[in-house]
């Protein structure tokens, strides 16, 4: 029987951060699919096994959980190149999306391939076996409306197939996945355990630990404002609301094709184009550098309004609250609007995380820790086997 390794999956709704193993091995994907014919067009085909394969996903998902089955996806950096590739719609719920499941599929079977794992998980020719004991999260709202056992319960229990097609270095590999075990965490409360313990659960923030804090996650369709008091969070003060980010950057997108004629891939080139460090809102239009400025800051501005609003009426229904923390990817896109607001309005106590890196990752690694925690203590728990002389 194959052993069972620690998968920690943040699905974002601009990308999937993941950690596999000891923390070995990290893998970050734009959560983008497309649509896709068996034998793809490549230039240069003799050359696709020296190309990094997260740059050429290409595979077809076969699982009973999804709704359309056996269909060939790009999947990632190489979907953003296709005419229809699809991005996760504001509105839409994550636990019951087909994309959700491929991108989650598609990001353990790219770690199931690899060399290292040769001796983890038992290969019959082109056929690799896998088993995951998976740690993973739903938006608080889809979480308190019990859409997690649902998600689980699709997953755990099945066999999901995943085939490499036309992908550098893994062409005619196909990887069987099996969980043994499932964690569904509410992204609040997992924002929660990473700001206050370490990757063995030792409490290293202890002045965060008695406080009354709420944690406000933006992400690309959701915004999670979770509630922390005596170390839990409270289920009933705690709230989800369909607001995040992704909807203002498709407009930014859109204003950015229709004002100058430039097609960018995908929404996370919008996120790159505000939050790098050098040209941050700039993009070149027939080889002149530009900005993209007054567009930017219109709707990013409007969006931190409505981000701020959801804060003060969480606050007033707590008003013991102590400090926000603003965490996910859609943060750090509102960071500058968010604080700019607060500076000139009420004055809350609020923080964000300077490092972009630990702002983005937090899910996965909070994932990772309550996972990798589960693991221990159900190892612990066993019997120990008695030896037969």
């Amino acid at each position: 029987m194959a052993t069972s390794r620690i998968a920690a999956v943040d699905v974002g709704n601009d990308s999937i951060k993941a950690l596999f193993g000891e923390r070995e091995y990290e893998v970050n994907i734009p959560n983008i699919v497309a649509i896709d014919t068996e034998d793809r067009p490549v230039i240069g085909i003799e050359e696709l096994d020296h190309k990094n394969p997260l740059d050429g996903i290409h595979i077809k998902v076969h699982s009973p959980a999804l709704k359309e089955n056996n269909v060939i996806f790009r999947v990632g950096h190489l979907a953003t190149k296709a005419n229809n590739a699809t991005e996760l719609d504001p509105g839409s719920s994550k636990s019951e999306e087909d994309q959700t499941l491929i991108m989650l599929l598609a990001t353990l079977a790219l770690d199931a391939v690899r060399e290292e794992n040769t001796s983890q998980f038992p290969r019959t020719k082109n056929v690799i076996d896998a088993n995951y004991t998976l740690g993973t999260g739903l938006p608080l709202r889809e979480v308190k409306e019990g859409k997690d056992a649902g998600y689980r319960s699709k997953l755990i229990g099945s066999v999901h197939q995943v085939e490499f097609l036309v992908t550098p270095k893994y062409q005619g590999l196909k990887v069987n996945i099996k969980f043994d075990e499932i964690k569904v965490y509410p992204e609040g409360f997992a924002a929660f355990i990473n700001l206050v313990m370490d990757n063995d659960l030792k409490i290293i923030n202890k002045d965060l630990i008695n406080k009354r804090i709420l944690i406000q996650d933006i992400g690309g369709l959701s915004t999670d404002i979770a509630v922390i008091k005596n170390r839990t969070v409270d289920d009933d003060k705690a709230q989800g609301f369909n607001l995040g980010v992704s909807e203002s950057l498709e407009a930014i997108r859109e204003e950015i094709r229709s004002k100058h004629g430039v097609e960018l891939d995908s929404r996370l080139d919008v996120v790159d184009i505000i939050t790098r460090k050098t040209d941050r809102n700039h993009i070149m239009v027939k080889g002149s550098r530009t900005s993209v400025h007054d567009i930017t800051d219109r709707i990013l501005l409007e969006l931190a309004k409505k981000e701020y609003r959801l804060l003060r009426n969480v606050w007033q229904k707590n008003s013991q609250t102590e400090i926000c923390y603003f965490v996910g990817g859609g943060a750090n896109v509102l960071k500058d609007y968010i604080k700019t607001l607060n500076n000139n309005l009420d004055g809350y106590n609020i923080d964000f995380f300077e490092d972009e890196k630990e702002s983005i990752w937090m899910m996965a690694n909070a994932y990772y820790k309550l996972i990798a925690d589960f693991v221990k203590k159900t190892e612990k728990s066993k019997p120990k086997e008695t030896v037969k002389k």
